[in-house]
C-alpha cells in the first residue's frame, strides 16, 4: 500500500527525534510468558501521535483519528486507540526483544519482553557413582529436552551447591564437577532447571564415597595408668570407614584371634601387661590405620606392721621403729595421731622411709604411730603402734594452804610429772606420816605448825625428787560490835563510836553505807582504827555504819549501826494562797526540817489557832485578812523557829458573755461583750476552746472586753468564752453559742433530665442555709409544690419544660432560684427474651430481645454480670447481632440466668430473668447392682445416666427384641431363666440421644460363661436405634 506524506513525516520524526520532557513507563500484562500466549502492552497515558516499535522497527503508526499497522504484524496485533494499548497474539520466541512506545515530542518508553519455551524432561547422569575419597573426580551432567533461557541450580539433599575450591560448574551451569571427592560429598544430587515461566527438578543421583579408615581411637574402660590384679579391662577401638574396616588385635607384636571392635580382659594378672594395638583395613580404599595403648598390671600390698628395736622409750634417749611390708612397695609414709610426720632435728628416716628413729625422745613424741605403704594400685596403713615416753619424777608440786585455823582440817596434795606415776611419801619433822599423794591433817592445834615434806619416786627410771611447805595454825576472830561512847549525836557536837572484838585480830576497817570509810576533816580513827570520832558530827553523817575485824584466814562484820544526827528546827516553809474569796476555806501548810520531827503551832493576830502543821480556816470573811504565823519547836535541841504569810480576803468574781438583741446575719456587723463582776487584770477570748486572735475582720476593744466581727461570716459560728485573769486566779465564762444566719445559697436540684410518658419524675431541691430554707416549686409560672421534694403526676409529652425550685430564708429575707429541664420521651413498654428452638448441647441456639417501644441500644447480662463477647472463655462461643444473642454452639457452660437490657435517655429497662438450662446427654450410663446372687433371692438393678432432662429407661435381656421392663429399676428373682446379659437403654426425650450399658448376671451355682461386668456398649442414636431394638 502507499503511505501518505504525513506518514513519512511522522516516521522520520519518531525515528530520529527523542524527547525527555516527561518520564513514563509502559507495562506488559505478563512478562516473561510462554510461547503461543497473548500479551497486552500499555501505558497509563493515552498517545494520540506517535508509534509502537519492536527492536526499532515500527509496528503501529499513531496519529489523530487513525493508525497504520505494519503488514508483517497486521494479523497478530490489535491496537486500542482509546487506551493506546497494543495486544500481540500467538507469541513466539522470536518475539522476544525491545518494545518502544514513542509519543511525539512528549515521551519515549521501553520494555524488554521475554517469550520462553516451557522446560520439560530434565535428566541427570554421572560419569561414576562409586568413588574413592581423595582419588576420584565426580562429573554430573544435567540435560533438558525442551526449554529456553535456562538457569541451573544444583542441590545436595535440600542444600544449594555453590562453587568453591573443589566444586566447579561448566556448560553454563549444566555440568557439576567435584575434584578429589571427600566423604562429605556423599549423598543425593539433583539439578533444578528454571526460566521465567517454569521449572523442573531432576530425579536424584546418589554418590557413594568410600573412605578411611581414619580418625582411629582406642578407648580403655576404666582408664588408669596401672591396673590392679583381678581387674576387668575393656579395650574399644573405632575408626571412620566406608565400607566398614576389618579389625585385628595385637599384644606385644603378636596377633590375637579376635576380630571384634572390643577386647575384654577379665581377672587380669601381671602377665597381662603389655602393648595392645588394634589394626584397621579398608578393602575398598586399600588403606591401613592403627591405635595402641600400654597396659600395666600390678598386685596390691598384702600387709603392713610397725615394730620397734631395743627397750622402752625413755626421755632424752634414742628410740627406733621399723615398717614391715608384705608386697611391692613404691613409697612409705609415717603418721602420728593422724598427722603426716616430716623429718627434723630429732626425727630421722632411713633410705626408703623403712625405719623411723626418735633421737632423743621427747615428751611430744607420745602418741599413736602408723606407717602407710604405697604402690600404683594400692596403699595400706598399719594398725596404730602406741609410743609412751617414760620420764620423771619432776620437782613435786604441793597444793594446800600455808595457814589454817585451829580446830579445822587441812588437806595437802602432792603431785609430780612422771610416767609411770611416781610413788609419794609425806614427812613431818623428818618423820614419815603418809604414803599417799593426799595428806589430811586435823583437827589442828597451834603446835601442829611446821614443815611438811613430799618425796616422789619412779621405779622405772629409778629417780626421786622432794618438795616441802610451811603450815601456820591461827586462832579465829569470834566477835565484832559497835557501841556509842559519850553523849547523843547532836549536830555540831563531838560524837564517838568504838569497835569491840574478840579473837586474833590483825586489822579493822569501818564501812559507811556499805563502802569503806576513810578519815577526813571531821572523821578520824584512833587505837588502830578501833575508835571512830566525829568532830563535829553533821547531818550529812547520817547513814549505816559497820566495822570489819579480820586476820589472814577469817573476818567478821558487826551488825549495822544507824546514825541519825539530832538537829533543828530550821526556818519553816509555808504553803498556801495569798488571796481568797469570802466564803472559801483556805488550807495553810507549815514544814521545818528537824530531827526529831518538830511540834507546830499557828497564830493569827497573836492568838493561837492550831497545834498541827496544817491549818484549815473557817469560811472566810473580809475581817479574816491579815498575818498568819507558824512556829516549829524541837524538844531535844530545845530550839524553835517561826515564819508568817499574809492572806487577803475579797468578794467573789462573776464572768459571762453578752450579745446584742439583733440576730447574727452573714455580711452584717456583730459584737460580743465580756461582763466581769470583781477585780480583773486581763481578759482573753476563746472560740471552740482555742484562743481567739484578731484579724482584718475580728477586732478587740475596751481592753479586750468587746470583740467585734465586721462583717460576720459563716466561719464565725462556734462556742465563744471570755477568761478573766488576775494574780490569784483565772475564771472562764460559760460557752456562748454564736450561730451565724446565712443563705440560701444557689439550690442544687437532683432529678432526671429525661423521663418516660406514663411514669412519674421525682426532683429533690437543697440549698445551704441557716435557718433551713423554705422551698417552692414552679412549672409554667404555676406553683406545683411547697416542699423540697416534688414528684410529678403521670407524665405526658406536654409536661416537658423547665421546673423551677425557689429557696427562701425568713431571717436573712433572701431567696435563691435554680432551674431543671425535663424532657418527656416515649416509654419502653416492655422488654422480653424469646427463643424459637430448644437449647441442645453442641447445637446453635439463639435468644431474641423483644422491645416494645423506642430504644437507643441493647446489651445482655448473664448472672447479673455484663456479657462481653470479646472476653468469652475458651469453652463458650457466642456473638451479639442487633437484638439477638447467638450461641455457636450452645454448651452446658452457657447455663445461667440471662437478661437483655434496653436503654433510652431515661435509663435502662431490664427484661425478666430467663433461665437457660441446656439439654444434653446422656453422657454416660451406669448399672448398679450385683453380678451374681443365690438361687431364689431377689435382685435389683438400677440404671442411671448423666443427662438433662432425665432419660427414659428400657431393660432388655440377652437378645430379646422387646423391652422386659421400663423405668430406671428392674427387680427379678435369681433363677436360671433370669441369667444373662441385662441391657439398659437410656434415651433423652429432647436430644434423642440413646446410650446402652450391659451388665452380666449369673446365679451362684450356675457354671456358665458370661461377659465381664465392666463391659459397656455405647451407641449414639439420633433418629433410630439398632435393628435389635426396633
Amino acid at each position: 500500500m502507499e503511505c501518505p506524506v504525513l506518514f513519512y513525516f511522522l516516521l522520520a520524526t519518531i525515528s530520529f527525534e527523542t524527547t525527555t520532557a516527561i518520564s513514563q513507563n509502559i507495562y506488559a500484562s505478563e512478562n516473561p510468558l510462554p510461547v503461543g500466549s497473548n500479551v497486552t502492552l500499555f501505558s497509563r497515558i493515552n498517545v494520540t501521535t506517535g508509534a509502537w516499535m519492536f527492536n526499532s522497527n515500527i509496528i503501529v503508526m499513531i496519529f489523530p483519528g487513525d493508525r497504520i499497522i505494519d503488514d508483517t504484524w497486521r494479523e497478530r496485533v490489535i491496537f486500542n486507540s482509546t487506551t493506546s494499548s497494543l495486544t500481540i497474539r500467538s507469541l513466539q520466541v522470536e518475539d522476544s526483544g525491545l518494545y518502544t512506545l514513542q509519543a511525539l515530542n512528549f515521551f519515549r518508553s521501553e520494555l524488554t519482553l521475554s517469550v520462553q519455551v516451557p522446560i520439560s524432561n530434565v535428566t541427570l547422569r554421572a560419569n561414576a557413582t562409586n568413588l574413592v575419597e581423595f582419588n576420584d573426580t565426580a562429573v554430573l551432567m544435567c540435560t533438558v529436552a525442551n526449554g529456553s533461557s535456562l538457569s541451573y541450580v544444583w542441590l545436595k539433599g535440600n542444600t544449594v551447591v555453590t562453587a568453591s575450591g573443589g566444586v566447579q560448574f561448566s556448560d553454563g551451569g549444566a555440568t557439576l564437577i567435584i575434584v578429589r571427592v571427600t566423604r562429605y560429598d556423599e549423598g543425593p544430587f539433583r539439578c533444578n532447571v528454571s526460566n521465567g515461566i517454569s521449572q523442573e527438578i531432576s530425579l536424584p543421583v546418589h554418590l557413594n564415597i568410600s573412605y578411611g579408615p581414619s580418625n582411629t581411637t582406642m578407648m580403655i574402660m576404666p582408664m588408669k595408668y596401672i591396673y590392679k590384679t583381678g581387674s576387668n579391662i575393656l579395650l574399644s577401638c573405632s575408626a571412620e570407614s566406608s565400607p566398614a574396616a576389618i579389625i585385628r588385635w595385637m599384644v606385644n607384636g603378636v596377633y590375637l584371634n579376635d576380630f571384634s571392635p572390643q577386647l575384654q580382659l577379665e581377672m587380669v594378672t601381671e602377665s597381662h601387661s603389655g602393648n595392645y594395638q588394634c589394626l584397621f583395613y579398608n578393602t575398598a580404599t586399600s588403606r591401613f590405620t592403627s591405635a595402641s595403648a600400654m597396659i600395666r598390671i600390678l598386685a596390691p600390698i598384702a600387709a603392713v606392721v610397725v615394730n620397734h628395736t631395743g627397750g622402752r622409750a625413755l626421755l632424752n634417749e634414742p628410740f627406733t621403729m621399723y615398717c614391715e611390708v608384705n608386697g611391692s612397695v613404691d613409697n612409705i609414709q609415717w603418721w602420728k595421731n593422724g598427722q603426716l610426720i616430716s623429718a627434723d632435728n630429732t626425727t630421722v628416716f632411713d633410705t626408703g622411709n623403712t625405719t623411723l628413729t626418735l633421737n632423743p625422745v621427747q615428751h611430744s613424741d607420745n602418741g599413736n604411730y602408723q606407717c602407710q605403704a604405697f604402690n600404683y594400685v594400692s596403699n595400706m596403713t598399719s594398725s596404730p603402734y602406741t609410743v609412751k615416753v617414760n620420764y620423771g619424777p619432776m620437782k613435786p608440786v604441793i597444793i594446800g594452804p600455808s595457814m589454817a585455823l585451829a580446830g579445822t582440817w587441812v588437806i595437802l596434795n602432792c603431785s609430780s610429772a612422771s610416767y609411770p606415776p611416781s610413788l609419794i611419801s609425806w614427812y613431818f619433822n623428818n618423820s614419815l606420816v603418809a604414803t599417799t599423794s593426799k595428806l589430811e591433817i586435823g583437827p589442828l592445834t597451834l603446835n601442829m605448825s611446821g614443815k611438811y615434806a613430799c618425796m616422789a619416786f619412779n621405779k622405772i627410771t629409778g629417780k626421786n625428787s622432794t618438795a616441802s611447805v610451811m603450815l601456820t595454825v591461827l586462832a579465829p576472830v569470834t566477835m565484832v560490835s559497835i557501841k556509842m561512847i559519850g553523849p547523843l549525836p547532836i549536830q555540831n557536837h563531838t560524837f564517838t563510836l568504838i569497835c569491840e572484838t574478840a579473837g586474833s585480830v590483825e586489822s579493822i576497817i569501818w564501812m559507811y553505807n556499805w563502802s569503806q570509810l576513810y578519815p577526813d576533816n571531821t572523821r578520824n580513827f584512833t587505837m588502830n582504827n578501833t575508835i571512830l570520832t566525829f568532830d563535829p558530827v553533821m547531818a550529812s553523817d547520817n547513814g549505816n555504819y559497820q566495822c570489819v575485824a579480820s586476820n589472814p584466814l577469817n573476818s567478821s562484820t558487826s551488825e549495822i549501826f544507824t546514825l541519825e544526827v539530832i538537829y533543828g528546827p530550821e526556818k519553816p516553809t509555808i504553803m498556801g494562797p495569798n488571796m481568797a474569796m469570802t466564803g472559801d476555806n483556805v488550807t495553810l501548810s507549815c514544814y521545818a526540817s528537824s530531827n526529831p520531827v518538830s511540834i507546830y503551832k499557828w497564830f493569827f493576830n497573836d492568838s493561837i489557832v492550831a497545834n498541827t502543821s496544817e491549818y484549815v480556816t473557817l469560811p472566810l470573811t473580809r475581817d479574816l485578812s491579815g498575818m498568819y504565823t507558824c512556829m516549829a519547836y524541837n524538844n531535844i535541841t530545845g530550839k524553835n523557829s517561826t515564819a508568817y504569810t499574809m492572806l487577803t480576803v475579797i468578794d467573789p468574781i462573776m464572768v459571762h458573755v453578752e450579745a446584742p438583741m439583733n440576730p447574727p446575719i452573714e455580711g452584717h456587723f456583730y459584737n460580743l461583750t465580756c461582763n466581769v463582776t470583781g477585780p480583773t487584770e486581763h481578759i482573753y477570748w476563746l472560740k471552740n476552746y482555742e484562743p481567739l486572735h484578731e484579724n482584718d475582720r475580728t477586732v478587740f476593744y475596751m481592753n479586750n472586753k468587746t470583740v467585734t466581727f465586721n462583717p460576720l461570716e459563716q466561719t464565725d459560728t462556734g462556742n465563744y468564752q471570755c477568761m478573766s485573769i488576775n494574780t490569784v486566779w483565772s475564771i472562764t465564762s460559760p460557752p456562748f453559742k454564736l450561730l451565724v444566719n446565712f443563705g440560701p445559697e444557689t439550690p442544687i436540684i437532683d432529678g432526671p433530665a429525661f423521663a418516660e410518658t406514663g411514669h412519674t419524675a421525682k426532683f429533690s431541691c437543697s440549698a445551704k442555709s441557716v435557718p433551713p430554707s423554705q422551698y417552692h416549686w414552679f412549672f409554667n409560672d404555676s406553683t406545683v409544690a411547697n416542699t423540697s421534694v416534688f414528684t410529678t403526676g403521670l407524665l405526658s409529652f406536654n409536661m416537658s419544660g423547665e421546673y423551677t425550685c425557689m429557696a427562701s430564708n425568713y431571717v436573712t429575707e433572701n431567696v435563691s432560684i435554680s432551674v431543671k429541664m425535663l424532657t418527656v420521651i416515649e416509654a419502653i413498654e416492655s422488654v422480653m427474651i424469646r427463643n424459637n428452638t430448644v437449647p441442645i448441647n453442641s447445637e446453635n441456639f439463639t435468644l431474641t430481645c423483644e422491645v416494645n417501644g423506642p430504644y437507643d441500644k441493647i446489651y445482655w447480662m448473664k448472672d447479673n454480670m455484663y456479657l462481653n463477647t470479646s472476653t468469652a472463655k475458651a469453652n463458650m462461643s457466642y456473638e451479639i447481632e442487633n437484638n439477638t444473642l447467638h450461641f455457636t454452639p450452645v454448651t452446658m457452660y452457657n447455663d445461667g440466668i440471662y437478661q437483655c437490657v434496653a436503654t433510652n435517655q431515661a435509663g435502662p429497662h431490664a427484661s425478666p430473668q430467663y433461665v437457660l438450662l441446656v439439654n444434653y446427654g446422656p453422657l454416660s450410663v451406669h448399672i448398679l447392682g450385683p453380678d451374681s446372687a443365690k438361687v431364689g433371692s431377689s435382685v435389683s438393678l438400677t440404671c442411671s445416666a448423666a443427662s438433662q432432662p432425665d432419660c427414659d429407661f428400657d431393660w432388655f435381656l440377652n437378645s430379646q427384641p422387646s423391652a422386659i421392663k421400663t423405668g430406671s429399676v428392674i427387680t427379678f428373682p435369681a433363677t436360671k431363666e433370669n441369667e444373662g446379659n441385662y441391657t439398659c437403654k437410656a434415651k433423652n426425650p429432647v436430644t434423642n440421644i440413646t446410650m446402652y450399658e450391659i451388665k452380666a448376671f449369673t446365679v451362684d451355682h450356675a457354671s456358665t460363661f458370661h461377659i465381664p461386668s465392666n463391659m459397656m456398649l455405647m451407641v449414639l442414636v439420633a433418629l433410630s436405634v439398632t435393628a435389635l431394638f426396633n
